[in-house]
């Protein structure tokens, strides 16, 4: 049986960040994840974190400035202070309130080798950076029709740079964001990549395909899905990270099933 976690990013977006994981408890979510929380005191997060007794699974680098076009800035040459100092923002405060990994954004650089050694470059630092405080890392392809000229946009180039750091530098410390949705948005096949990936994934997301809403709608069978998962003894939790048609309780049917 699955175990979800609530992505309050897009979930409750009406109330606080430590409501929202109030909310989170009593919906019936096992753990909760968040994108961009650093506008929250940590004890604050703690607080509710620890009154729930729902684990925090994962935060976001901060994005950069969306104005100037930024979506993540580790792929960004030239703004490798800035990305470091990003890295350095998420390592503290996932520390402080006891977050188990950190997504690391690479940004919207397009496909050059100058981005993606920068992309690298900043992996291994971050690496090196978490893993004093015994923090994971993920990074997550995401579809160029909702983000264009993202660097990280398929499952195998995500693949392919875990393996080379981990053969390369012997980091083992960074695992895939699996998203189904973006892998719909851009591949396709979910099933069969799922499969390849197993061996890296470290979390799976879900949203309806197309539109991103609750995943009880759309082109991909996710009551089907998600029994393919637990037959692949997927052992993490599975990440509800969508935007609600209505409000966010309205929209929690979908969730019954499995409680």
């Amino acid at each position: 049986m699955p175990r979800f976690s609530a992505n309050l990013g897009f979930l409750w977006q009406e109330r606080s960040l430590p409501e929202r994981i109030l909310s989170a408890r009593d919906a019936g979510f096992s753990a909760v994840e968040c994108h961009f929380p650093y506008d929250v005191e940590p004890k604050l997060i703690s607080a509710a974190l620890n009154e729930t007794g729902l684990k925090m699974l994962a935060l976001n680098t901060y994005p950069g400035e969306a104005e100037q076009g930024e979506f993540g800035l580790c792929a960004l040459p030239g703004k490798e202070t800035e990305a470091r100092n990003a890295i350095d923002q998420a390592v503290g405060y996932a520390a402080e309130i006891g977050a188990q990994r950190i997504h690391i954004m690479a940004g919207l650089s397009g496909d050059s080798t100058e981005a993606s050694d920068c992309f690298t470059d900043n992996l291994v630092y971050a690496s090196a950076q978490s893993k004093q405080h015994q923090l994971g890392l993920l990074i997550e392809p995401i579809n160029r029709i909702d983000k264009p000229n993202y660097l990280l946009h398929q499952t195998q180039q995500a693949i392919d740079i875990i393996a080379m750091l981990q053969n390369e530098h012997d980091i083992n410390n960074i695992g895939l964001m699996f998203d189904c949705y973006h892998v719909q948005m851009t591949e396709g096949n979910i099933l069969s990549r799922l499969k390849a990936a197993m061996p890296y994934i470290a979390h799976i997301q879900i949203a309806a395909v197309p539109g991103r809403g609750e995943p009880d709608s759309g082109e991909v069978n996710y009551q089907w899905l998600l029994d393919q998962i637990d037959a692949l003894n997927y052992q993490g939790y599975i990440g509800a990270e969508y935007m609600p048609a209505d409000s966010t309780d309205a929209g929690l049917g979908w969730l019954s099933h499995y409680l």
